[in-house]
């Protein structure tokens, strides 16, 4: 999860928005087989993920991150930990990354130790009942990778497919279902809604990441100069097809998708700019998922459009950290607009908000887990729902600040905290029904 997202500048004066109220289902309990689990990304939990791309551009100066990842949550050392804490939560389903940057730290040399360790991960949550959604790329790259262009270089498809390929040879057994990459649309997202100040010193800190290497070109999947998100684009959407085909070469049953970081986008008045705005954002992705076992909605706010641009959220709303609105009826519009775009089964793999107030993420919870079964009960085929996250940790550009997680965590001994969201949450999830 991204959460630049939370700097989105709005526009002229809005029209209020409808309340949501969502309609009370018929039937309380979730199919049998639904997923409920949380979301975690190796970089943001793990620690000292030396090799990484943003480990270099978080340690230098100038950086557009307000403070590096460090040791994270220790959860490199500490996953027994962190699969305890989702089996007692009462969760079955726990979705976490595979770090390319450990696996592949030097282009061509793979570890077979970092291999044996995600295998223990996720024979560990086996173990625990608890099925495994890898994702395979979570923004991070090797920084050799991000030095020679990362994704807008011609080679950069083929040498993700080799890492598939090698991943899921290694790991696809135990795998439950495999997520390519994590909003690879982010960028697309962010373009028309982040301050130009942003934009530049996000150049800036890839100028001085190329220079420190002596290479012509620095780019990452989450920090990247605006004039290059149409080359991102492209190399994003190669790597995913060749990635998936090197998985199913592999292992042919395995469900594979990509995650869109998607908004509840509604149209105001007449002459909404909505509809193009939703082929800008996610249009290409969402014809790409049409052909892939499931898509990953990853939902945190409403967008609400007018026909000159974003609007501001209604007087009143409830805020999170950033003052951006908490609007739980979010959730079941972005996944009913994905669904209907692509036809395939959605995984809610991201949900959740930031928020020192757990009261507001402990009253959020339910309310749009309302709305999502509401939506399944129209015919909406929603497999699982992940909330971000399992634990409050690394929020990319915003160091630490920013709290989504279930349970906190002491930066020092890195002793989890469960808060009351955890109880409320994992209630829903022992009773399989709101």
């Amino acid at each position: 999860m991204l959460d630049r997202r939370t700097l989105l500048v709005t526009g002229a004066a809005a029209m209020a928005a409808p309340a949501f109220a969502a309609r009370k289902s018929a039937d309380p309990a979730f199919p049998k087989d639904f997923l409920w689990g949380t979301a975690t990304a190796p970089h943001q939990i793990e620690g000292n993920n030396i090799a990484s791309d943003l480990w270099f551009l978080e340690n230098q100066q100038p950086t557009v991150f307000s403070q590096p990842s460090g040791d994270a949550c220790n959860s490199f050392a500490l996953w027994e930990t962190d699969l305890d804490l989702a089996k007692a939560m009462g969760l079955n389903c726990y979705r976490f990354g595979i770090e390319w940057a450990r696996i592949e730290p030097e282009k061509g040399l793979f570890s077979q130790a970092m291999f044996d360790h995600y295998k223990a991960v996720i024979e560990g949550c086996r173990a625990r009942g608890l099925a495994p959604v890898v994702t395979y790329s979570h923004f991070t790259a090797p920084r050799w990778f991000s030095a020679q262009g990362g994704w807008t270089n011609p080679e950069s498809a083929s040498l993700f497919a080799r890492y598939c390929d090698k991943a899921t040879r290694a790991l696809g057994q135990g795998i439950h279902s495999v997520i390519t990459f994590n909003e690879p649309n982010i960028l697309l997202l962010l373009k028309p809604m982040l301050p130009l100040q942003v934009w530049a010193i996000q150049k800036l800190t890839l100028e001085t990441a190329a220079k420190r290497l002596g290479v012509p070109k620095f780019v990452s999947a989450n920090v990247a100069d605006v004039e290059d998100l149409p080359a991102l684009q492209k190399g994003l959407l190669a790597a995913h097809q060749a990635g998936k085909a090197a998985i199913k070469a592999v292992r042919p049953d395995l469900p594979v998708g990509i995650s869109l970081a998607m908004m509840d986008d509604q149209a105001v008045g007449k002459a909404s700019v909505r509809d193009r705005m939703r082929g800008e954002l996610y249009g290409e992705w969402l014809n790409v998922a049409k052909g892939d076992d499931f898509i990953g909605v990853q939902n945190y706010e409403r967008a609400l459009w007018g026909d000159k641009g974003r609007l501001p959220a209604p007087k009143g709303s409830t805020v999170n950290w950033s003052g951006t609105e908490v609007w739980a009826g979010s959730l079941a519009g972005a996944v009913r607009y994905a669904h209907e775009a692509t036809g395939v089964p959605i995984l809610v793999s991201e949900h959740g908000v930031g928020t020192e107030d757990d009261t507001i993420r402990a009253k959020f919870i339910p309310e749009a887990l309302a709305g999502l079964k509401a939506a399944m009960d129209d015919g909406v085929p929603v497999q699982g729902y992940c909330h971000w996250s399992l634990l409050d940790n690394f929020e990319w550009i915003f160091g630490y600040k920013p709290k989504f997680g279930l349970h906190s965590v002491d930066p020092v001994t890195f002793a989890r905290t469960p808060k009351p969201s955890a109880g409320v949450y994992g209630a829903i999830a022992r009773r399989n029904a709101l």
